[in-house]
C-alpha cells in the first residue's frame, strides 16, 4: 500500500508523547529513531510490512498520527498503546519525594507498547553484558547493513529492522564485523527464528505478560533482564523491572535511600508499588533529584570485532 494516511487520537489524561517514545530509541543514531522539530519519527517493521511514521503532539490530551507504507494500518490501529495512552497510571502511588517530584514534572510519562517483540528482543540481546555505546554502535552497524531504507519521505538514513528471516540468516562474520560477541549472535538468531511464535505469543496475551516471559526465558542465552527489555517497550508493562542490569539496582537504591543496593534489595524496596515498578525506575532515572554516584565500578569496554 502506498500513500500517506493520518490519525489523530485523544487521551483522557495528560500524555506526554516525546518522552514516552524516547524509550524505544536505542542510543544517539539509531537509524529507526529521529526527533526533528515536534515530531518523532520511526519505523516498524508490523505484520503487515514496513512501516515510517512521524507523531506529533498537538495538544497535551491529542496526538497525530502521520504514516507510510505496507504496515501503516496496522500501525495506525495500534496507535493508543503505542503512545502509552492505553497504560493506565493511575494506581500509581509515588509516596516518595524524588517519584513525587518526578511525577509533577513529566506528567503524561507513559509506558509505550509497540506490540513488535523481535524490535525489542534483538537490540536487548545486543546490549547484553557490554557498554551501551558499543551496543548501540553494533545495532547501527547492523542495520545499515541489512535493514531496508525506510518508506516515504523518512529523514536521511532512516532504516527499517530486517524480518526475522532476515536476522536468522546473517551470517557469523558478519555479526563479529559489527561488534557481536558469538554467544550474543546466536541468542539473537535463536529468538529470530521464534520470531513469529512469538509475536503470536504477545496477541493472545497482550493482557498478560507472564506467558510472553516464560516463552522469552525459554531461548537460550535470554534471561529476566532481558525479557523486562523486552516489556517495557513492545508489552506495555508498567511493572517490568530490568532485575540484573549494572546500574539499576544501584540507581534506585541511592535515589530512595541514599545507598546502594542490590537485586535483592531492590525487589524488597520496589514491591510497595508492585504492577508499577519499571514506572519507579523509569522516573528515578529522569529525575535532576536523583543522586548518582560519579565513582565507582565501571563496566570494561571490550572490542569484539577484535578478539
Amino acid at each position: 500500500m502506498s500513500g500517506t494516511l493520518v490519525r489523530e487520537v485523544e487521551s483522557p489524561t495528560v500524555v506526554n508523547v516525546a518522552l514516552t517514545l524516547a524509550l524505544l530509541r536505542r542510543g544517539p543514531g539509531d537509524p529507526t529513531f529521529r526527533r526533528a522539530g515536534a515530531l518523532t519519527w520511526r519505523t516498524s517493521r508490523q505484520e503487515s510490512g514496513p512501516v515510517t511514521y512521524a507523531i506529533e503532539q498537538l495538544t497535551p490530551h491529542r496526538v497525530r498520527a502521520t504514516a507510510w507504507g505496507p504496515g501503516g494500518p496496522e500501525l495506525l490501529e495500534g496507535l493508543t498503546a503505542l503512545v502509552g495512552i492505553d497504560d493506565d497510571p493511575s494506581g500509581f502511588v509515588p509516596s516518595h519525594p524524588v517519584l513525587t517530584d518526578g511525577v509533577r514534572r513529566f506528567p503524561g510519562l507513559r509506558v509505550p507498547r509497540t506490540g513488535r517483540v523481535l524490535e525489542a528482543l534483538v537490540p536487548a540481546i545486543i546490549e547484553q553484558k557490554v557498554l551501551g555505546v558499543d551496543a548501540f554502535a553494533a545495532q547501527r552497524r547492523l542495520l545499515h547493513r541489512f535493514g531496508e531504507p525506510a518508506p516515504g519521505p523518512a529523514p536521511d538514513g532512516m532504516r527499517v529492522f530486517p524480518t526475522a528471516e532476515q536476522w536468522a540468516a546473517i551470517p557469523s562474520w558478519e555479526w563479529h564485523v559489527a561488534g557481536v560477541d558469538p554467544s550474543r549472535a546466536r541468542a539473537a538468531q535463536a529468538a529470530a527464528r521464534l520470531g513469529t511464535q512469538l509475536e503470536r505469543l504477545a496477541v493472545r496475551h497482550a493482557s498478560d505478560p507472564t506467558s510472553v516471559y516464560r516463552g522469552l526465558r525459554s531461548i537460550p542465552g535470554i534471561g529476566v533482564w532481558t525479557a523486562a527489555e523486552v516489556g517495557s517497550r513492545a508489552l506495555g508493562d508498567a511493572d517490568a523491572v530490568p532485575f540484573g542490569d549494572f546500574h539499576v539496582a544501584k540507581d534506585v537504591g541511592i535515589a530512595l535511600l541514599g545507598r546502594r543496593i542490590d537485586d535483592a534489595e531492590l525487589a524488597e524496596l520496589l514491591e510497595p508499588w508492585r504492577g508499577h515498578r519499571y514506572r519507579v525506575v523509569r522516573l528515578v532515572h529522569l529525575s535532576p533529584l536523583a543522586r548518582t554516584e560519579r565513582r565507582g565500578p565501571r563496566m570494561a569496554r571490550v572490542d569484539h570485532r577484535r578478539i
